[in-house]
């Protein structure tokens, strides 16, 4: 009995460590998906200090934490979106802002989505419609409300009130056009990959 008890165990752990790796290797993946579609598929729009972009980033954050959790779906994300501001001149101050906010939206997201809505556990698609939905809209108003506010702090503190209100109110115009397009494509993508992922034994139960 012993025996059987240690095997078991030592299976289970196997297949931990295996998950681990898969969950850390899909975050590289989300990384990479965030700066190519943050570097490369997105429309800068100059603003005093720097500039903001119409993109769809947040969405494979987002996305990230539905398939991966919180932590790894998050911090894919949102290293991804760091780097991408790291290389461009323009984003460089920013980058730690945009760290931070990134893997909040993420963390939220996967909270919502896995603590509340359970969505890898059920199968009714209605319920996992509604709460990645739920999730998806927790993230992008959260995004709306912090990038916008965060920025516009720090841009005080370099440039001054005048020059930071007008970046403000270009950088939370767009942030909000950003996120309602991205609810739409976080939904639809996650809906779209849950099948073809548990066909694949991708899919994580989390």
């Amino acid at each position: 009995m012993a025996q059987v008890n240690n095997a078991t165990l030592e299976q289970a752990a196997t297949h931990e460590n295996s998950e681990t790796v898969r969950k850390i290797a899909f975050a590289a993946v989300f990384a990479a998906l965030t700066y190519v579609v943050f570097t490369f598929l997105s429309i800068p729009i100059p603003v005093p200090g720097g500039q903001v972009s119409v993109h769809l980033g947040n969405a494979f954050v987002a996305l990230g934490a539905l398939l991966l959790g919180s932590l790894y779906g998050g911090l894919g994300g949102a290293i991804g979106l760091t780097i991408g501001d790291l290389i461009n001149p323009a984003y460089l101050p920013e980058a730690p802002i945009t760290f931070i906010i990134k893997l909040l939206l993420g963390i939220l997201v996967g909270i919502v989505a896995h603590k509340f809505g359970k969505i890898t556990r059920i199968n009714d698609s209605k319920k996992i419609t509604f709460w990645t939905t739920i999730a998806a809209l927790s993230g992008m108003i959260f995004n709306s409300v912090a990038d916008p506010l965060l920025r516009y702090f720090y841009k005080i503190l370099i440039l001054g009130k005048p020059a930071a209100e007008v970046s403000f109110a270009i950088n939370l115009g767009v942030t909000i056009l950003n996120s309602v397009v991205s609810l739409i494509i976080i939904v639809a993508l996650y809906l779209a990959l849950r099948v073809p992922l548990k066909k694949a034994g991708l899919f994580f139960k989390l």
